[in-house]
């Protein structure tokens, strides 16, 4: 439609993968290294890693691989895992081109079919590398078949490498509990980021280059609009510079502008029209109907006295307050949310080899957004970006994550911090490092029955006597399993922690937030 306009030889930013137009940033290319260390070396067996936003290009890493597999590797490639172990086995198998004729169609047959195939691979010097994409969708029983298949070995070398492709649900996913086994074996990960703002200017300017273009249509303050509106996500870049240029089209202007960029980006996140209208979609669609009638000429004559809004005043406040967020200010704002701690002891007890001092606990633990919620404490949590900050977490509204800064509070929504945490986080609480073991007595251990009557998985019905038996102590076990600790029978500051001991006078996560 605009491509003889600003002399292309096609669209630049047509969402259809098409590999002359693959523009590998460096995270792309630190991206492509893990894929194809798991389906060359494979960690020995173990689980690659892949995750990232929507759009930010995991598909089409995915693709590159598929590119540069070695001659002796065979891939097998399930894009939809939303499939019961059977299913998953049998689209596993069809992938591979097993024969499943003389199968009786139980899992463990089909296992056997694909076991022995595994072996022949082996013996002739074969690869088998296995890619799941979108694997966030996969159900807890078809990802412990995945994990089972990682079983199959010969006595030096595993059979089968498996890449686990997905988006950052995926993270949260295997950050459970009962996935543990699962999450461990894992001997790669990496989280594909969108582009910073110098990356997505190169990724523009090169795609317009393979288009035809013989210089940029878009004016300075429209690539760093485009990055803005976009967070640096491919996908969103190729829609909204696809829309600018048809706007601009439409306006018969040479150089697109910042604010052809924000109104197409407004049309594209489907927010309301400025007061003026919903000028983009008007003048997109008249051009088309212009286009169908050659009536050509007047198109878009409304929207001659757009303004271009200043790039500063798009930024968000929460942006403004994650760009400025370090390593150590986390720790004054926990200090705020429990009375008698202080900033120098949350330190201490956060980086000591001990992690229990002057009677404060602190707990590093790994998870997801729903794993934080159930710990129901204020949190610290640690981002990859910025570079080693942190931030404290005071509460979860919906798709909300509530994070106080300065003493305010500013309200970011899930899918942006999704970007920057990688599931790392802090717990601090009062509490006296003493531990409970089989042998003691006394109020403390009947404090601790009270609060195994609230659980509701593992039920404890062995009432709340002061005397820590053989019963309670197999009650706690189960209790730190299911919650990924240490097994050992022993109630310390950590089981405490998951008992919800520290709760009864502490600062809650807030995630009430209309005052019922």
């Amino acid at each position: 439609m605009y491509e003889q306009y600003f002399g292309l030889s096609e669209r630049p930013f047509s969402i259809t993968p098409n590999p002359r137009f693959v523009y590998l940033s460096q995270r792309h290319r630190d991206a492509l290294a893990h894929l194809l260390y798991g389906v060359g070396q494979g960690g020995s067996g173990g689980f690659v890693q892949l995750t990232g936003e929507v759009g930010t290009g995991k598909t089409t890493l995915c693709r590159v691989v598929l590119e540069q597999i070695p001659d002796n590797t065979q891939i097998a490639l399930i894009l939809n895992p939303m499939l019961s172990p059977a299913e998953l086995l049998r689209a596993i198998c069809g992938e591979l081109e097993i024969d499943l004729a003389d199968s009786d169609g139980s899992l463990q047959s089909i296992q056997d079919h694909l076991n022995r195939f595994l072996l022949d691979r082996h013996a002739a010097g074969q690869k088998v590398v296995l890619i799941i994409d979108e694997a966030q969708n996969m159900n807890r029983e078809a990802l412990e078949q995945i994990r089972l298949l990682t079983n199959l070995e010969t006595a030096t070398d595993k059979l089968l490498q498996i890449i686990l492709i997905g988006q950052p649900e995926l993270r949260e996913l295997l950050a459970r509990a009962e996935l543990r086994q699962l999450a461990q074996r894992i001997t790669a990960r990496f989280h594909l980021d969108p582009l910073n703002r110098d990356e997505t200017e190169h990724y523009i300017r090169y795609r317009l280059e393979v288009a035809g273009a013989e210089h940029c249509p878009f004016t300075d303050k429209a690539l760093r609009a485009i990055f803005e509106a976009s967070e640096g996500i491919p996908r969103l870049v190729n829609i909204i510079a696809d829309r600018s240029l048809m706007a601009g089209y439409a306006r018969e202007q040479e150089r697109v502008g910042a604010g052809l960029v924000w109104a197409a980006a407004r049309e594209v996140a489907g927010e309301e029209p400025e007061p003026s209208g919903g000028w983009l979609r008007g003048t997109v669609a008249a051009l088309s109907v212009g286009l169908i009638l050659a009536a050509g000429g007047a198109l878009g004559w409304a929207i001659m006295h757009e303004r271009e809004p200043d790039a500063g005043q798009s930024m968000a406040a929460w942006q403004n307050m994650l760009a400025g967020l370090g390593p150590d200010s986390a720790w004054a704002e926990m200090a705020t949310v429990w009375p008698r701690v202080n900033r120098a002891e949350i330190v201490e007890a956060c980086t000591a080899r001990d992690s229990n001092q002057a009677g404060l606990a602190c707990l590093t633990l790994r998870g997801s957004w729903n794993y934080v919620v159930s710990i129901g404490l204020p949190v610290i949590l640690s981002l990859e970006q910025p570079h080693s900050a942190r931030v404290l977490m005071v509460g979860m509204d919906g798709d909300h994550v509530v994070l106080r800064y300065h003493g305010q509070d500013y309200r970011v929504p899930v899918r942006q911090l999704d970007r920057r945490w990688l599931g790392d986080f802090y717990v601090v609480w009062p509490d006296d490092g003493g531990l409970l073991r089989l042998g003691d007595s006394g109020s403390e251990v009947e404090r601790m029955k009270r609060l195994a009557e609230e659980v509701g998985e593992p039920e404890w019905t062995g009432g709340t006597g002061d005397q820590y038996d053989e019963a309670f102590r197999q009650w706690v076990e189960a209790f730190q399993r299911r919650h990924g600790l240490a097994d050992d029978g022993v109630i310390g500051p950590a089981t405490r922690l998951f008992l919800k001991a520290p709760h009864d006078d502490a600062p809650a996560l807030q995630t009430d937030f209309n005052g019922g």
